[in-house]
């Protein structure tokens, strides 16, 4: 609820809000000529955590460790362009309308990134480098998955850093304090002589945490049943539940629709989206192809294991396969229906009554 503050006084001063997250003393760090942004090292933190927990998921897969390095780069950089695309269209007034000036539509370290143009943009850049070298794009997003919302719960402390995107007034414990500018302008959302708000950008890193470790946890539990990009349309479904209720409470200005603010209606599209590919795909889930080593890098007739909770390397040899298995290639597994689907390379089906090894 609202409380009335003086214009020097918030909840956590009057005793309403007794245990307030405090304002961060600085957003950004001066060295020389050099002005580094805490935006941007939350950003980057999430990038290195990702990075290193889907090499780690990858390599226990069969793959070649360095492979996500590699799709990081172009997926990184073409992810922050999707994200300022979207930031910038969806928000165009912002930079556009009359009075604004639109080269700060460039400043992205101000912030404005839009998770729903970072992600496909970035994907296409995963996409680019998988199909140059024969990699299995499902494979590649099943290890991926539960690492991107770990980013995301990182990112989101750089809104903290630049006091933007919280929610209402309120004077619960864990309330968010909200100073002015330094020229004494109210923020976008602030109401005059209120200062603490509900920490959206908290709530939706707990809740990216959280949806990393349940991702995590049915990859393994479930893996099977979930490849084919069905682990990575879970992760979207996940992200769109609780980016909607999020968004509901957020108070900054916003383009809405019948009631409801952009974003909310983007969370209800990409998540059916999300649902409807992942009840196509698991009709078809031996039709996707599993390579997870680079055409011409096969060893021999050896099989590594797929199963993200098996040690990375683990080998089975092929003296313990019937004679048909023999010609199965490191790091894929054959399709027992037909040509892959997802740009990973064309696989040999078992002769019939062999069964697939995992």
């Amino acid at each position: 609820m609202t409380i009335p503050l003086s214009t020097t006084a918030g909840a956590a001063d009057t005793g309403r809000a007794l245990a307030a997250i405090p304002s961060p003393g600085m957003s950004v760090i001066e060295l020389g000529p050099l002005t580094i942004h805490f935006y941007a090292l939350c950003i980057l933190a999430g990038v290195v955590a990702a990075v290193y927990w889907s090499e780690r998921r990858w390599a226990a897969m069969g793959g070649r460790p360095g492979t996500i390095m590699d799709l990081a780069v172009p997926a990184v950089l073409l992810g922050l362009v999707g994200g300022r695309l979207y930031h910038v269209v969806s928000d165009y007034q912002l930079y556009f309308a009359p009075g604004k000036d639109p080269v700060q539509a460039l400043y992205i370290w101000n912030g404005g990134l839009g998770i729903w143009g970072a992600i496909p943009l970035g994907a296409l850049g995963v996409w680019w480098v998988a199909r140059r070298r024969g990699l299995s794009m499902t494979q590649l997003s099943f290890a991926i998955a539960p690492t991107i919302p770990l980013a995301q719960a990182f990112g989101r402390w750089g809104n903290y850093f630049n006091q933007e995107l919280f929610g209402g007034p309120t004077d619960v414990p864990w309330a968010l304090r909200v100073e002015p500018f330094e020229n004494g302008a109210l923020r976008p959302g602030m109401e005059a002589g209120v200062f603490t708000y509900h920490p959206t950008f908290l709530y939706e890193s707990l809740w990216c945490l959280a949806l990393a470790a349940l991702l995590a946890w049915l990859g393994r539990r479930y893996g099977d049943a979930l490849r084919g990009g069905r682990l990575f349309a879970l992760y979207v479904m996940g992200y769109c539940v609780g980016r909607f209720w999020i968004e509901y409470m957020r108070v900054d200005p916003a383009n809405e629709i019948l009631g409801f603010r952009l974003n909310n209606w983007t969370s209800i599209l990409v998540f059916l989206g999300a649902l409807a590919y992942f009840v196509w795909a698991g009709t078809r889930l031996d039709r996707f192809s599993s390579r997870v080593l680079p055409e011409g890098e096969d060893e021999g007739t050896q099989l590594i294991g797929t199963d993200p909770g098996e040690e990375p390397g683990t080998v089975m040899s092929t003296e313990a396969l019937p004679d048909g298995d023999a010609t199965v290639r490191s790091g894929s597994r054959p399709l027992r229906n037909g040509d892959a689907e997802d740009g990973g390379s064309e696989e040999p089906t078992p002769r019939e009554g062999d069964e697939p090894q995992d």
